[in-house]
Formats: C-alpha cells, sequence, structure tokens
C-alpha cells in the first residue's frame, strides 16, 4: 500500500519480462493500456468458452446471424461445462485469468469490454486506429465499420495516448517536492500535451459511432445496480441466495480524467452523485486503483494546487490543465445529450448513474475551480478565451440540466 509518504509510486518505465504479470500494470509508455496486447483467443482447455464467444455477437465474424439474434445464448450457456478445475490450473497466468474473469463477476470497462478487447490486425502497424478491431461484440463489432467497434475503439485509442499522462503526473509531484518551479511546468505542459491528443481522438467517437446506433448495442452493457429491470439484483445461481448488484460497462471507469482530479485536487461536491463517483473506483484494475489513490494523497500532502497557483506562469499551465478536463466533460455531456437523452428515456446510465445530472456534478466542479483560480490573477497568459468559454458553457450547462430535468421530472 502505497500513501502520501511514499514519495514515489513503482510505476513501469519498461516492458517487463515476465509474461504472468497481471495485464494491467500502469506504465509511462502504455499510460493505462495493458503492459502487453490481450489475449485473443482462450487456450484449448477453454475451447467450448471459445467457441461460445465467438458464436455470441447478432452478426458473427463469419457474417451469419449468432446466438443473440435468435434468442439462443441462454440456453447455449447451459451446455458450458464446469470448468473450476481448469481455471484452478491457469490461476497463477494473470494476464489469461484477466481474459477469462476480469475483476469482478461482471463485465468492466478495462478488464473485458474496452481496453482488453482489442487486437491488431497487423502487429508491425503498432496501435495506429486503422489497425485495431474488437475480440469480443455484442452486435456488429466484428465489423470493423461498424459503430460498436467505433465506440470500444476510440476508447482505445484515447488511452494509448495516457502514458505522458503518468509521466507528467510523477514528475509534477516530484518537482514541487523538491521546490523546482521549471520542472513542474515543464510536467504540467506535458500533461497538457497529452490531455490535447486525447481529447482530439475523442471528438472522432462523432464519425466512427454514430448517435443513432448506440442505444442497439448499449442494451448489452447495462449493469444491475440502479436498473428498473433488476430491482432486486441477481442471484447467482450455485453461487449464493442473496441477490448481488454490479455496475454496467462505463467509460466513467477509465483511470485518465480522475488521475487529473487526483492530481490538479478537483475538489468535488459531497453529494450522493460524488458517492457514485466514489464507487466507480472498485470496478478498476487494483494497480490503476492503487496509483490513483497514491497520486490524490500525495497530491494533497505537497499541496499541488496551491503550489501551482503561487507563479502567474503555473497558474496559467494549471488553468489550461483544467481546461483540458473541462473539455473532455463538456464533450462527455454532449455525448449523453446526442447519443442518449435525445434517443431514450431511460434515467439511469450503463454504470447506474442518474443519465442527467451525473456529469453535470463533475464538470461543475471544474467549472467553479477555473473560476476561482483565474480569479487570483488579474490576468493569466493566454488563458482570456478560455475563460470567455467557461463562463458560456456554465450558463449553458444550467439551462441544458434544468431543461432535462423538467422534461424528466427529475
Amino acid at each position: 500500500m502505497f500513501t502520501a509518504t511514499n514519495e514515489s509510486f513503482p510505476v513501469l518505465r519498461s516492458t517487463p519480462t515476465d509474461p504472468f504479470l497481471t495485464a494491467f500494470l500502469v506504465s509511462t509508455a502504455r499510460g493505462f493500456l495493458p503492459h502487453t496486447d490481450p489475449i485473443t483467443v482462450l487456450p484449448s482447455t477453454f475451447k467450448q468458452l471459445e467457441h461460445l464467444l465467438q458464436r455470441m455477437p447478432i452478426k458473427t465474424a463469419n457474417g451469419s446471424a449468432g446466438l443473440l439474434a435468435t434468442g439462443s445464448l441462454g440456453d447455449a450457456v447451459k451446455y458450458l461445462p464446469d470448468l473450476t478445475e481448469q481455471i484452478e490450473v491457469v490461476k497463477a497466468d494473470l494476464p489469461l485469468m484477466n481474459a477469462l474473469a476480469g475483476f469482478k463477476p461482471f463485465m468492466e470497462y478495462a478488464g473485458s469490454y474496452a481496453l482488453y478487447n482489442y487486437r491488431l490486425a497487423d502487429p508491425a502497424k503498432g496501435l495506429e486506429y486503422s489497425n485495431l478491431r474488437l475480440i469480443r461484440a455484442f452486435e456488429h463489432g466484428l465489423d470493423p465499420s461498424s459503430s460498436e467497434t467505433g465506440f470500444v475503439l476510440v476508447h482505445v485509442d484515447m488511452v494509448q495516448n495516457s502514458g505522458p499522462l503518468v509521466a507528467g503526473a510523477t514528475a509534477a509531484l516530484a518537482a514541487v517536492t523538491s521546490n523546482s518551479r521549471p520542472v513542474f511546468e515543464q510536467s504540467i505542459e506535458t500533461i497538457v500535451t497529452a490531455l490535447t491528443k486525447v481529447n482530439r481522438v475523442m471528438n472522432t467517437m462523432w464519425n466512427k459511432s454514430k448517435p443513432g446506433d448506440y442505444n442497439s448495442f448499449r442494451t448489452f452493457i447495462f449493469g444491475i445496480t440502479s436498473q428498473s429491470m433488476f430491482p432486486d439484483g441477481v442471484v447467482y445461481e450455485g453461487v449464493s441466495d442473496e441477490p448481488m448488484s454490479f455496475r454496467g460497462e462505463s467509460g466513467a471507469n477509465d483511470s485518465m480524467i480522475p488521475l487529473m482530479d487526483n492530481l490538479l485536487a478537483i475538489p468535488m461536491p459531497s453529494t450522493p452523485l460524488t458517492d457514485i463517483l466514489t464507487d466507480f473506483r472498485s470496478y478498476r484494475p487494483g494497480n490503476h486503483r492503487e496509483f490513483l489513490e497514491w497520486v490524490q494523497a500525495r497530491s494533497t500532502a505537497v499541496d499541488l494546487r496551491g503550489y501551482a497557483t503561487q507563479a502567474p506562469s503555473s497558474a496559467a499551465l494549471y488553468l489550461k490543465a483544467l481546461d483540458q478536463v473541462r473539455d473532455f466533460r463538456w464533450r462527455h455531456w454532449c455525448f449523453t445529450r446526442e447519443y442518449i437523452l435525445k434517443k431514450t428515456a431511460h434515467p439511469v446510465a450503463t454504470g447506474g448513474s442518474p443519465i442527467v445530472t451525473w456529469l453535470p456534478n463533475q464538470l461543475q466542479a471544474v467549472l467553479d475551480l477555473m473560476i476561482k483560480v483565474a480569479g487570483r490573477f488579474e490576468t493569466l497568459p493566454g488563458c482570456e478565451d478560455i475563460m470567455d468559454l467557461v463562463v458560456l458553457q456554465q450558463g449553458t450547462l444550467r439551462k441544458e440540466v434544468r431543461k432535462y430535468c423538467e422534461e424528466r421530472k427529475v
């Protein structure tokens, strides 16, 4: 366990040689992506499960109707053998265990549907978007041009830019500790550059995953928690007689923006909506969670936000980093509006958060902090247009949230 007293965290800075290490270890090269590419085909020991997964999608790889299309997935699952003994044999192979089980007994963002669900069409071409393919899909995701593919792989494409976020965050914390302002400012610049790339990739979602297509495959990624279709949870037969409840797959479980929340010390309001944000932490890979907790503790201990706002040059860079977080969260809100609010009346997101009010809870916190930081200075270089946009978006956000709350009687 790493606490605020630990001045560093064991971030990977080279590719590990141990093939049995857990797939998700924070690194400066691959950020929050798995340190090696995912397992694409399960070993022959699990051939029945592999065969089932290949037959599952509405449209399979060969174009035929799959088990979800014919309504026969449930019946097919009943014929799966008990694989407990086989799991025991391979339990030391952590990447394989990740492919088999993820981190929860339910589908997650990192360990299942998104960050551990891509393969390279040509290994020599690496992680360029056109070279990415899905391993598993529910609807038409095995077609590289489908909206399901775009939805998942844009997330992968975003996260492949997270290595500099990790490097910049650790360097910024070290610089505050040693009181090296030039290194601190360089580190924040690294973060701003990386976030700008992430946001640029995020914006490609509009073309690669169409708003009108989303709800057709969104159906398959809902969770149990807070969903009207599972008011009393779900009983896992043969496991427990007590109902269980898990949150569904959600991009909100990604680690990039939570890293920025913790590093930049963005204060969140004490509300039930923030409690959901906290609960999402348990759905991340353990190493990601430990790293984020260490960053939060360390940033608080060295007062990174206070250090950043001691000098105008640092405060301007800090504000620009906040602006990239704002840009990310504003676009996420726009996605919610166009992909969900205008398409369905269902009031809850896949992860179990209230669809109208949850994202604005975090976005408003960023806007409030930006106004507070800018208000401490008569002027900050290069930030005038940023703050004009902040004021505009704050008003727009309030109007839009009020509109949807009134329409939906929230």
